[in-house]
């Protein structure tokens, strides 16, 4: 089988994609990848071997301006780009994980015949997704919860595609093992508001004699400053802008700061480390206070909203962390109530049975 997969856009498109790509190649299929043409891109896939079509585009803006016509004409070039692709060499079936990346893809494969299924991450639908589904044999979902806002035939819950690495076995951490552990991390984009008040908070309790040290992947933008506000404090510290390995950050960390896209939430879970959760406040249609809020029923993360969180706020949780490890081992325990769902097979599963017209 040739299938497509369109995951260009940010690493939380780009990594369950990928995720669902190695698998479909492991099972001896032809898999594309189609991206936006982004830069974390090519940092994203740069073990990826087989093929990549690059297309553009950009995503809509909120309400209506002048950058509207910009971007409405990016997303049709982007879908001439997909159609002449793949009126050339048709795929068997294109698999979109959602956002401005899946448009031009996905409405050329509908415009060809070609089957599509789409993969919403998140538990409220994109307006990509929210769009597209109308186009689609099957929506995939991560949340289960995410079926009453899908208006579409045949939704089916899969959970969201993990990267193969994310459970190995580390051998090397990225910082020496000496202190109470913190990951602090804004996605693939960093996140300027949650390093301010991150970055105080560890600075605070360094100060007052906790023995904490972090490793903070701060976004590009910020790595500098971050990493000379610990340095100037003498907090032990590892801060990237950027890191695809991220087992090894996960293996060091007693206790994660970070924002709640969907792939920090499954890989979390996955790896069944306490957290707490900051949604980012712009997120559309504040999807990721639902994601967040959809992981704290299961009692092992906490939620803080970024109105309500200040640096002393956020110090006084992680020494309550570090002088009672029973809160920490709580939450851990009950990471492990939440099953596993095998997302990355089921969806490859859906893929073949879809090109081979078996149940759908």
């Amino acid at each position: 089988m040739r299938i497509g997969i369109a995951c260009g856009g940010t690493g939380g498109h780009i990594f369950p994609g990928l995720a669902v790509a190695q698998l479909l190649t492991n099972r001896k299929h032809d898999v594309v990848l189609w991206l936006a043409g982004r830069d974390v891109e090519s940092v994203s896939t740069s073990g990826w071997i087989g093929s990549v079509v690059s297309i553009g585009g950009k995503g809509l803006p909120v309400g209506f301006s002048l950058r509207s016509f910009t971007a409405i004409w990016s997303l049709f070039c982007a879908v001439a780009k997909s159609w002449l692709r793949m009126r050339k060499q048709p795929p068997d079936a294109i698999v979109a994980m959602g956002g401005y990346g899946s448009v031009g893809p996905v409405i050329a494969a509908y415009i060809l015949g070609i089957p599509v299924i789409l993969h919403e991450a998140n538990v409220i639908p994109g307006r990509a997704i929210e769009f597209l589904s109308k186009f689609a044999k099957i929506v995939a979902i991560s949340f289960d919860i995410s079926m009453q806002y899908i208006k579409h035939p045949k939704v089916v819950f899969t959970g969201f595609p993990l990267r193969q690495d994310i459970n190995k076995n580390v051998s090397e951490g990225l910082i020496a093992t000496k202190y109470f552990t913190v990951l602090i991390m804004g996605g693939s984009q960093g996140a300027h508001a949650l390093n301010e008040i991150a970055v105080s908070a560890i600075c605070r309790l360094h100060l007052h004699g906790i023995p904490v040290q972090v490793i903070h992947l701060s976004g590009v933008k910020d790595e500098t400053i971050v990493r000379k506000a610990y340095e100037n404090t003498g907090v032990p510290c590892v801060v990237l802008g950027f890191l695809k390995d991220m087992a090894r950050a996960y293996s060091q960390a007693d206790l994660v700061i970070a924002r709640s896209g969907a792939a920090t939430c499954a890989e979390l879970i996955a790896r069944r480390i306490p957290a707490v959760l900051v949604p980012l406040p712009t997120a559309m249609r504040n999807h990721q206070l639902a994601n967040a809020r959809a992981v704290q029923k299961s009692k092992g993360v906490v939620v803080m909203e970024e109105k309500d969180l200040d640096p002393e706020r956020l110090s006084e949780f992680i020494k309550g962390c570090y002088r009672n490890p029973e809160i920490l081992d709580k939450m851990k325990e009950a990471l492990k109530n939440i099953p596993e769902n095998n997302a990355t097979e089921r969806l490859a599963d859906i893929v073949e049975e879809v090109v081979q017209d078996k149940t759908v």
